[in-house]
């Protein structure tokens, strides 16, 4: 019988092939928690699955596009049949669209931004939801971002679907709060996977935030992110609901100190 923290626990992970998710996932797994690995890549969530297999725990795959509402309560379903529960949902699954300046930015992207960022968390916590309020007990974290507390440059889309995130986040904590499920929002500075594509865009400015950050670095996506979701997942965050915590390194604290090169003005 697995050990830990979470043991008896089964969670459900998107975009956890990679960075952050991953490091997630592999926290939760070494804490005792059954944990399915939802990711669109194939190849990268297998592998995951089945290292936290090797690790000793129950893990398994399904491929997801968070976009898709039938896929994503798919997933939902597919993690109570496997597991016999999901007790704990973390929606971190991210797409980027690249830096562009504000006024150049379509309806449609915005709509995007808003359709993985916020329509695909509504999706999965809402096909969550029964199965947590039959336990009385669920815990649901989501990944925000600092772009959108810092107002960045650059990522306006981006910005509105993250604080539309936190806002639904904190809605539903208010309501399911009598059900015993906690939702929480982590905002992390790490080095996932969309940090290592912006990095290779915009090496200078990558290289100038984590110069400015206090602690001096980015965060590791297991040790510190994992850490504090796995807090969030705990018996221990019990009391603990509709808080958004800033995993960053302090970065939020001064906000945003460089501007990003992406173009002249037309």
């Amino acid at each position: 019988m697995a050990e830990g923290r979470l043991a008896g626990r089964a969670a459900m992970i998107t975009g956890a092939g990679d960075g952050i998710g991953e490091g997630m996932a592999r926290r939760f797994a070494a804490e005792g928690a059954a944990v399915l690995v939802a990711d669109i890549d194939e190849e990268k969530g297998e592998a995951v699955a089945r290292a936290l297999r090797e690790m000793g725990t129950r893990a398994a795959f399904r491929r997801c596009d968070v976009t898709d509402r039938a896929m994503i309560t798919g997933v939902v379903a597919a993690c109570v049949e496997e597991f016999g529960s999901i007790d704990i949902l973390v929606n971190n699954a991210y797409r980027g669209a690249g830096m562009s300046r504000i006024e150049t930015k379509s309806d449609e992207l915005f709509a995007a931004s808003l359709n993985i960022n916020l329509y695909a968390v509504k999706w999965s916590m809402e096909a969550a939801f029964p199965h947590m309020r039959q336990r009385g007990w669920g815990r649901v974290i989501n990944i925000g971002s600092l772009n959108g507390v810092n107002a960045h440059m650059g990522s306006a889309e981006y910005n509105v679907g993250k604080e539309a995130l936190r806002a639904y986040t904190r809605s539903a904590a208010r309501e399911w709060a009598p059900y015993g499920i906690c939702a929480n929002i982590i905002c992390p500075a790490a080095v996932s996977a969309s940090y290592r594509k912006f990095q290779a865009m915009q090496p200078e400015v990558a290289k100038a935030s984590a110069a400015v950050n206090p602690m001096g670095r980015m965060g590791d996506p297991e040790k510190d992110i994992g850490g504090v979701a796995l807090f969030l997942a705990s018996e221990d965050a019990r009391y603990l609901t509709g808080n958004t915590l800033f995993v960053d390194g302090g970065a939020h604290i001064n906000g945003v100190v460089w501007i990003p090169d992406y173009g002249p003005e037309e």
